[in-house]
C-alpha cells in the first residue's frame, strides 16, 4: 500500500487522473490524501467531487475555503461569484449526497502511524498539533450538526477576530479557527493573522511571516502537508513542511507526493479561465 498526497484540484480532474495513472494508483491498494479545495474555478468541479467521493475509504480529504464556500452557496447563505464553477454541482441530481458527504470531511487530518498531518492552509504557530486537532474538531462537529450548520455558515465570512483568545466563543471563535486552517498565509508569532496578503514570500506585510517560518512554531518537527498557497509554487524550505498547491487551475502544474518516499510527481496543466 502506498499513500499519496495531492494539492488543490479546484475542479481540475484530468491532471489528477494523469498523475494517478503515472504512479499506477489502485483504490483497492493505495490511498490518496487531498489537501482541500477540490472544487471551484476549474472546469470539472462536479466531476472532481464525484471522483473523490467515489474513492470511498481510499481517499482522505480536508476542507479548503472553496469547499466551505460551496457549502455556504448550497445552503443559500452566499451567492455564486462571477468566477465560481459550482453551478453544475448545485444542479446535479446527486447534489444532496455530495453536499452531505462534504460536510463529513475534516479540517485537519493526522496519521499517527506515519506521523504526518494534512491541512488546507496551515497550523498557527502558537498551537501544538494536539490543540490544532481539538480546535478542528469543534468546527467539524458544527458542520455535521443540522441545527448548528446554518448559523455557522452565515457567520463564517470575515477577517475578524484576527488573533486567538481561548475565551472566544460562538461564531467568532469558529470563524477564526476556520480562517487559520483554510485561509492563513501570513501571521505573527502569536497567531495574529493578515489575510490580505496573498502573493509569495516577498509580499509579507511588516511584522508578519509565513505561518510555517516562525522559529518557535509549536508544530516544528511535525510532518505537515498543505495546499492553498499557489503563489509559493511548491517552494517551501522549512523541513518537514510540504507545499503541494502548485497552481494547476492557473495553468501551472498539479503535484502529487509519495508520503513515504517524499518523491514528487508533476503534471502540467493548461491555462484555465480565472
Amino acid at each position: 500500500m502506498t499513500t499519496y498526497a495531492v494539492g488543490d484540484l479546484q475542479g481540475c480532474l484530468e491532471p489528477l487522473r494523469c498523475l494517478l495513472q503515472r504512479v499506477d494508483f489502485s483504490p483497492s491498494r493505495d490511498c490518496l490524501w487531498l489537501a482541500g479545495d477540490m472544487v471551484n474555478r476549474g472546469p470539472q468541479s462536479l466531476e472532481a467531487l464525484r471522483f473523490v467521493r467515489d474513492l470511498g475509504s481510499s481517499a482522505v480529504t480536508v476542507l479548503g475555503n472553496h469547499d466551505l464556500h460551496l457549502l455556504a452557496v448550497a445552503h443559500d447563505i452566499e451567492r455564486l461569484k462571477r468566477a465560481d464553477t459550482l453551478k453544475p454541482i448545485l444542479d446535479a441530481p446527486d447534489r444532496t449526497d455530495l453536499i452531505d458527504w462534504l460536510r463529513q470531511q475534516k479540517l485537519v487530518h493526522h496519521d499517527a502511524e506515519r506521523k504526518a498531518t494534512m491541512v488546507h492552509a496551515g497550523i498557527p504557530p502558537q498551537w501544538t498539533l494536539e490543540k490544532a486537532l481539538r480546535r478542528a474538531a469543534e468546527v467539524e462537529q458544527v458542520l455535521r450538526d443540522d441545527a448548528l450548520l446554518l448559523p455557522f455558515l452565515d457567520g463564517m465570512y470575515g477577517n475578524q477576530p484576527a488573533k486567538w483568545d481561548k475565551d472566544l466563543h460562538g461564531v467568532p471563535r469558529l470563524r477564526l479557527i476556520t480562517n487559520y486552517f483554510t485561509r492563513m498565509r501570513f501571521c505573527k508569532a502569536d497567531g495574529t493573522l493578515n489575510l490580505e496578503a496573498k502573493e509569495g514570500l516577498d509580499s509579507a506585510p511588516a511584522g508578519f511571516a509565513p505561518w510555517f517560518s516562525h522559529p518557535n512554531r509549536k508544530t516544528r518537527g511535525c510532518k505537515i502537508i498543505f495546499g492553498h498557497w499557489a503563489a509559493l509554487e511548491g517552494q517551501c524550505d522549512e523541513p518537514n513542511v510540504f507545499a503541494l498547491d502548485t497552481g494547476c487551475v492557473w495553468g501551472n502544474s498539479m503535484t502529487l507526493m509519495n508520503l513515504d518516499s517524499e518523491e514528487l510527481h508533476h503534471c502540467d496543466c493548461e491555462a484555465r479561465a480565472k
